[in-house]
């Protein structure tokens, strides 16, 4: 709350005394170590409330505070300002009279609101300081993410080419459709709003009857106003112009990638089309790496798995496997421990399909297999470039497989990821590709399962009494709580509604002693392995994602889910 003015959120504390000056100076450094604003962690940490904060720097600041705000307001309110100027200055009208105008706004602190749009609405403007998060949430429901509304876009795009059947269009005509400028102005909407809502994907599906765009955020999959029906074919041409696919071809799957700037920041999406029943569905996998914190300290780990984490990445060879479905952050856990060592004393090569982040003094190859550029190819070329770490986006097939074991063999470090279900399961899986069992013995160092949880929001998190027959479907025993609360999100303004505001990840960690050497050279089922090392101390995920659960980071739900 309130970025980018900690130094005035600093003085308002130290006048008003709502803070004594040591907690201020602890909350100063902690700032400096995490990035939060200096309002947010007062709050978070219980100093005061978000409404008394609020108040009282209206107070301070000489204006109104509005603890209560409408639902919906009125079009001649709204009529006052254009969207971009709205959503510019982060401002909403709430009343007007003949000489001025109530502004709700998101920085009481930004001096030129009152200068700019005096002289733009020629009334007076009196500041009306609100809660943030909702001034948003208002702004964006009645501007919207872009001034002009769906229905003026359609009008500007030509319903005649729009009705004819896309079997009876050229590629001319679906070039000429796909670039007019209403169509380039949607799917810009489209894409920055996904950028800005941190979405990981972006589906754009057609069926018999509608068109559905949908994102995923968080795991979940939330759907945007349906666009009409016609525009399916328009939409998905203009994302296959921008991705440089050939838009004329709808009858096999093609592979993309486009480069944006959203509000300043560099984001890659890659593109996949299918063709299907009722046109080509189209899937955008979103990497924003400026919302991505490659640092294995701020994954969530518990103690004894980062500093596990971290001494695998520093030996000079053997393989360390992270294990987990698609999207579950295996890439992000390998990318953080490649930073761990990106120096200048090592030499550092990766391998993947397709190079999801570019970090500066790693070598990344993205695989082409039409011309014959595999995981396994690439691999054999490494071998004589000298490396000290090799990632492996992929370990895919046997040849990969008995590739890398063979450059941890000479000498190398060698981290990659696999899908299975746990820990365990990544050694049964490299027999069951056919590697020999004494390989994987005398080579693998250990094994990292894991999964992404949704987080409880902040802003809305309420402790509560659990089911016990919700407790006893999670292998919770009641009688060991101890007391604990278990906690859940009412939803707010802050997480649309939802109880949750980004994920957070729970893990497996296997390491590889001699117990389990034995078992892997035996050929023993995973359930054997498993408990073997669960006897030695492992975690499950489960276990995980109770701590999770207790720590008041997520809820039961996800959990039982997940795990």
């Amino acid at each position: 709350m309130f970025e980018g003015h900690d130094q005035a959120v600093h003085e308002f504390l130290r006048e008003r005394r709502l803070v004594s000056p040591t907690q201020l100076a602890a909350f100063d450094s902690e700032r400096e170590a995490t990035g939060h604003s200096l309002a947010a962690l007062v709050i978070e940490h219980g100093l005061i409330e978000r409404e008394a904060l609020l108040a009282a720097l209206a107070q301070h600041l000489g204006c109104d505070y509005a603890k209560e705000l409408p639902v919906h307001l009125a079009p001649e309110l709204t009529g006052l300002l254009a969207g971009h100027v709205a959503r510019s200055y982060g401002v909403i009208p709430r009343r007007v009279d003949a000489q001025s105008i109530d502004l709700l706004v998101v920085d009481p602190f930004n001096g030129q609101i009152v200068d700019d749009l005096t002289f733009a609405l020629g009334r007076d403007i009196r500041v009306v300081v609100a809660d943030p998060l909702r001034v948003e949430q208002l702004i964006k429901q009645h501007y919207g993410e872009d001034e002009a509304s769906l229905d003026e876009l359609l009008n500007e795009i030509s319903t005649t080419e729009l009705t004819r059947p896309a079997a009876e269009l050229s590629a001319d005509d679906i070039e000429s459709l796909a670039g007019q400028t209403p169509i380039i102005r949607f799917v810009n909407v489209v894409l920055a709003q996904a950028v800005r809502d941190k979405a990981s994907d972006i589906h754009f599906e057609p069926f018999e009857h509608e068109f559905k765009i949908r994102y995923r955020i968080d795991g979940a999959l939330y759907e945007m106003a349906p666009p009409p029906l016609a525009l399916a074919l328009p939409i998905t041409s203009r994302i296959k112009v921008l991705a440089n696919l050939n838009i004329a071809e709808r009858r096999v799957p093609q592979d993309g990638r486009i480069k944006l700037t959203v509000a300043g920041r560099a984001v890659d999406l890659r593109v996949s089309t299918l063709p299907t029943q009722f046109g080509e569905s189209v899937v955008l996998r979103v990497l924003d790496q400026s919302a991505v914190q490659l640092d294995l300290g701020q994954l969530g780990m518990p103690p004894e798995v980062l500093a596990g984490v971290s001494e695998i990445v520093r030996r000079p060879n053997g393989i360390f496997i992270v294990t987990g479905p698609t999207g579950s952050g295996k890439t992000t856990t390998l990318y953080s421990g490649l930073r761990e060592i990106n120096t200048t004393e090592l030499k550092l090569l990766t391998v993947e399909d397709p190079v999801e982040y570019e970090i500066d003094g790693i070598m990344q190859v993205p695989v082409n297999p039409q011309v014959g550029l595999t995981f396994a190819a690439a691999l054999r070329s490494f071998l004589r470039q000298d490396p000290d770490v090799i990632m492996v986006g992929e370990v895919r097939d046997l040849e990969t497989a008995q590739i890398a074991i063979q450059a941890s063999l000479t000498g190398h470090l060698v981290l990659s990821t696999l899908h299975t279900n746990d820990a365990a399961g990544a050694i049964t899986r490299l027999i069951d590709m056919g590697v020999e069992p004494f390989l994987i013995a005398s080579t693998l160092e250990a094994v990292l399962a894991q999964r992404l949880v949704r987080r409880i929001c902040t802003q809305c998190r309420t402790s509560y009494t659990p089911d016990p027959a919700v407790l006893k479907q999670s292998n919770i025993d009641s009688a060991a709580l101890g007391g604990r609360a278990f906690f859940y999100g009412r939803g707010c303004a802050h997480c649309d509604q939802t109880g949750y505001r980004g994920r957070r990840g729970i893990y497996e960690w296997l390491r590889i002693t001699d117990a389990i050497r034995e078992l892997i050279t035996q050929r023993a089922p995973t359930l054997l392995i498993r408990q073997k090392a669960v006897a030695q101390g492992m975690r499950t995920l489960r276990d995980d994602g109770l701590r999770a659960i207790f720590d008041g980071e997520t809820t039961v739900e996800e959990v039982i889910k997940y795990t």
